[in-house]
């Protein structure tokens, strides 16, 4: 892997990077994103240091791959020369794999709480998804979903679980940060997610995945992120005729026509970003980076 620096910029899945900094190796800097990203790049490539930005997410907090993006744009185009954005450091299908590895060092008779830190409404019900998954192809009778700071809390799901008959449940994480035990008497952790040594090896691939796209292809990650958050929120449909409508404050109207390159529209206008910045390219040919939910058979 290329020397240099690696930056892990955090969300609300580790408590802002908090819940990394025993995981994460002492040549790794944990961050939070905006002007804290901002200011650690920059300070990196005056120093003549190539770096790595990893977003690290378990596949529940797309912004924060987004934003990121957006962020690295800011730099000037001798600092992005040797600066590149990996691509994030887990997905919703390795979430659910995570999880079920996890499950299968549990006691079949205990029930399965899948816990998280709340996010935003679309991701909270990923969760659920994610849960349900973890016990489709499981073999614990209950798994339950508790968001912590959310609607139901860990508490509210440890009672979940005892009304459905568990004597005892298992709190597994589905995030960096590890949920307090509200009832000791019945529940038990079931976490961390991952070791230090997983968390490593996974980085690592993540890094040296990233060096290798920018020598080999030129791609600096950034087009691509930047498309992270397509698909996560409400959908909507133009019908058969098309219409306008608003991407909210700070975007723009636009009709069905303007949608992407593919149809007319420029790929600035589809990611918001400068027309002086390099043009990303159309949603339809750039691959999500959280892949479509399908069957783990």
């Amino acid at each position: 892997m290329r020397a240099g620096t690696v930056v892990a910029v955090c969300g609300h899945e580790s408590d802002g990077g908090h819940a990394l900094r025993d995981l994460l190796g002492p040549g790794v800097s944990c961050v939070s994103g905006g002007r804290e990203l901002f200011r650690r790049v920059r300070a990196s490539r005056a120093r003549g240091e190539p770096v790595c930005v990893v977003p690290m997410t378990l596949g529940r907090d797309p912004e924060l791959v987004a934003d990121a993006a957006r962020t690295l744009l800011g730099l000037t185009p001798k600092e992005r020369t040797g600066t590149v954005l990996a691509e994030p450091f887990g997905t919703a299908e390795h979430l659910i794999g995570w999880l079920r590895a996890a499950a299968t060092r549990v006691q079949e008779d205990r029930a399965l709480l899948v816990t998280a830190p709340s996010g935003d409404p679309f991701a909270d019900a990923d969760l659920f998804r994610v849960a349900r998954l973890v016990r489709q192809y499981g073999r614990h009778r209950t798994v339950e979903v508790a968001l912590t700071g959310g609607d139901p809390d860990p508490a509210e799901g440890v009672r979940r679980c005892r009304a459905l008959g568990a004597e005892r449940v298992v709190l597994l994480p589905a995030a960096w940060a590890t949920p307090h035990l509200p009832d000791s008497a019945h529940c038990e952790p079931g976490g961390p997610l991952l070791t230090a040594s997983a968390t490593a090896g996974v980085l690592d691939a993540r890094v040296g995945d990233a060096w290798h796209r920018r020598d080999r292809h030129g791609d600096d990650g950034l087009p691509r992120a930047l498309t992270a958050t397509h698909g996560h929120g409400h959908s909507h449909s133009h019908g058969p005729d098309g219409h306008g409508h608003s991407h909210g404050p700070g975007g723009h109207d636009h009709g069905h026509s303007q949608h992407g390159p593919a149809d007319g529209g420029s790929a600035s206008d589809v990611l918001g970003v400068p027309a002086a910045a390099p043009a990303a390219p159309a949603a339809s040919s750039v691959p999500h980076v959280l892949p479509s939910s399908r069957s783990l058979r």
